[in-house]
């Protein structure tokens, strides 16, 4: 199968692609846009890695003939990979309890912790918050991951279904479903009374196996095969859907993520699956 590399770089002043191609004797360039470049004809390099990393530059591998309108289902992960926040961070920073809350959030996030547990101890913080407090954290902080808005585009303009899965909270899911046309998604559900977060969450949580299930479902209903499906993540709760998928991409992710993923974004932005495609 003959390959192309593809490098791109966050939005910044252009780099240049020709250090790259002359380390790999490609034989031609190919502008994807100011941050992004096509090459043909290239060979793998031993030095590729090191340089792309010193110049923050992201390169994937991709196959000549892949083509992102053969695809159907696109799955996703919120939290630090559809926006740019951890939603439950922010709303324990309103209880001042941010540092701790993170901490636990980032430890569950490299796979050292039970996912189950670290969330309900998380949620058990917030005990006593307005619901107003969500309202808050949509509105003032949420923010899309760079490049967010023209994955998304691009997928409705293809007919891609779109499934959201998250181990935060519906709050904000379905807001995002709504605003965005996301087709579906799958989180956790706090527990609301009197207007005032109780610490708990409804139901059972939304875990790695859970996101997995997700997929599977929807792949099913909708006849979709593994070939047929981009994941997206950043966290190890993230690798049992994203192993699921003939193309999983590591954005911004934990190591043990890069390390299982098709391919990784470390500096572009989440547009930047789109040129991993022809």
């Amino acid at each position: 199968m003959n390959e192309l590399l593809v490098i791109q770089g966050a939005p910044k002043p252009r780099f240049e692609a020709g250090v790259v191609a002359a380390l790999t004797d490609a034989t031609g360039v190919e502008p994807l846009g100011p941050h992004a470049f096509r090459l043909r004809g290239a060979h793998r390099h031993d030095g590729l890695a090191v340089h792309c990393e010193h110049e923050g530059i992201d390169f994937a591998w991709v196959p000549e003939n892949r083509r992102l309108a053969d695809f159907k289902l696109a799955v996703m992960d919120m939290d630090s990979t559809l926006i740019t926040i951890e939603c439950i961070d922010e709303i324990a920073d309103l209880q001042g309890l941010k540092p701790r809350v993170a901490a636990i959030t980032a430890a569950a996030m490299r796979g050292e912790l039970d996912y189950p547990a670290s969330l309900r101890e998380r949620v058990a913080l917030l005990e006593g918050l307005p619901e107003s407090a969500l309202a808050r954290i949509y509105e003032e902080r949420l923010k899309l991951s760079p490049g967010a808005d023209v994955m998304l585009a691009r997928f409705r303009a293809l007919g891609i279904h779109t499934l959201l899965v998250s181990g935060g909270f519906t709050y904000f899911t379905e807001r995002l479903k709504a605003h965005y046309g996301l087709d579906e998604t799958r989180s956790n559900v706090l527990e609301i009374e009197g207007g005032v977060l109780t610490g708990r969450v409804v139901g059972d949580i939304v875990d790695a196996e859970a996101k997995a299930a997700a997929l599977r479902a929807t792949r099913d209903r909708l006849g979709i095969a593994r070939e047929q499906i981009i994941a997206m993540g950043d966290g190890a709760n993230d690798l049992a859907f994203m192993a699921e998928a003939g193309v999983s991409v590591a954005y911004r992710a934990k190591p043990v993520v890069r390390a299982q993923a098709t391919h990784a974004l470390n500096h572009a932005g989440l547009d930047g699956v789109l040129n991993l495609f022809v």
